[in-house]
């Protein structure tokens, strides 16, 4: 058996009040699935399925069912994603391969759930082997000549098979890699090294952003933004740190499928017992935590100088995956929220965009002095 899997058949149907999914497959391939929240939707992930001549309109057949996507979202991995039009859990899941042909048939139940029942049971599994690309970087290569320009890591959100938040066809995605390339842009000028974590409509997991960040030897990391709350009102940029505990309902809604911990650019910890690597972990994070604070702290500041307003609490915490770089220190930016009308209206705007770009531009500045004043305390 070798070569790519390829999608031979497949159906979501309706089972009672849940839904099945059966999909035939020419060859067994490792796969996982689970459930998240917010919205309510099926994820499938596979090493790796060839989906060439797949239609997912004539696949989905179920009420319960809104939408259905399958694609690649990142080299050797694809994923089918069940937009779910009521809360459900996985029932039951198997896969069965024919030893004769090699061909594999996967089937999966799902059952209607209340939504506390499905956030209980939902979130991706903790499984880093699924995401993380094996370390690359020594210690040698991470240290930084003082007088290079500061390397930032701008990462915007969502992408490909996954298109973030939506709005009256403006899709979260889209939007913050416009945004991204203009800030890229702005501070490419102001004389920063910038790179993107993506720079085409394509799906980058949570962890490979991150490590695309130390692979680049970044000294910053800013993820972008513009997420929808359905409950509520919610208007003007909002900059996140991380923390073990969320430091509100809001925030822990938006992070609850961002809980992975990552590993420490520089340092191969494979052989390393995990109570060391646990310490080495929280030492790197301790120093690192305050200079990602003050980061925060002048963002706010140029954003508020540049555009005239930012949320009312525009400090905040949550354990986004994105932020868990033990050694960057890493903020993630809600520019607006595609869900307050006077936002979606600004997101559009090039102007307002190259506004929060310059606020963006001039609070990485001023933290950079700040953090060049301070270096000298920091420990070794």
């Amino acid at each position: 058996m070798g070569g790519l899997a390829r999608l031979v058949d497949g159906e979501l149907r309706d089972a009672g009040e849940g839904a099945e999914l059966s999909l035939s497959l020419s060859q067994g391939v490792p796969w996982r699935a689970y459930t998240l929240t917010e919205p309510a939707r099926l994820v499938v992930d596979f090493r790796e399925v060839d989906w060439d001549g797949a239609d997912p309109d004539a696949m989905d057949l179920a009420e319960g069912v809104s939408a259905l996507r399958v694609g690649a979202f990142r080299e050797g991995w694809s994923r089918l994603v069940a937009e779910l039009a009521r809360p459900m859990v996985i029932d039951e899941a198997g896969m069965r391969v024919d030893e004769a042909s090699g061909g594999a048939a996967l089937h999966m139940r799902l059952a209607t759930a209340d939504p506390q029942e499905m956030a209980r049971r939902s979130g991706a599994p903790r499984d880093p082997g699924w995401d993380l690309p094996a370390p690359k970087l020594s210690a040698a290569d991470t240290a930084r000549d003082p007088a290079a320009p500061l390397k930032i890591m701008l990462d915007p959100g969502h992408g490909g098979i996954d298109p973030g938040a939506q709005r009256e066809g403006v899709r979260e995605s889209d939007i913050m890699l416009t945004l991204a390339r203009e800030l890229r842009d702005v501070l490419r000028r102001a004389g920063y090294d910038v790179t993107l974590s993506r720079d085409a409509d394509v799906f980058v997991s949570l962890e490979a952003r991150v490590a695309r960040a130390h692979e680049a030897g970044a000294d910053l990391f800013v993820s972008l933004h513009a997420d929808a709350i359905e409950e509520g009102a919610a208007h003007g940029a909002t900059v996140y740190t991380l923390a073990e505990e969320a430091s509100d309902a809001a925030s822990a809604a938006l992070a609850e499928r961002h809980d992975r911990d990552q590993i420490l650019a520089g340092l191969d910890l494979s052989a390393t017992d995990d109570r060391v690597a646990d310490v080495l972990l929280d030492l790197a994070r301790l120093d690192n935590a305050p200079r990602s604070r003050a980061l925060a702290r002048e963002l706010v500041g140029g954003i508020r100088n540049a555009v005239g307003t930012v949320h009312k609490r525009p400090l905040r915490h949550a354990g986004f995956s994105v932020l868990k770089a033990a050694d960057i220190p890493s903020v993630l930016i809600e520019v607006g929220f595609l869900s307050t009308e006077r936002d979606l209206e600004l997101l559009q705007d090039a102007a307002w965009r190259a506004s929060m770009a310059a606020g963006i531009r001039d609070g990485i500045a001023a933290w950079a002095l700040e953090d060049a004043a301070l270096a000298r305390l920091r420990r070794q």
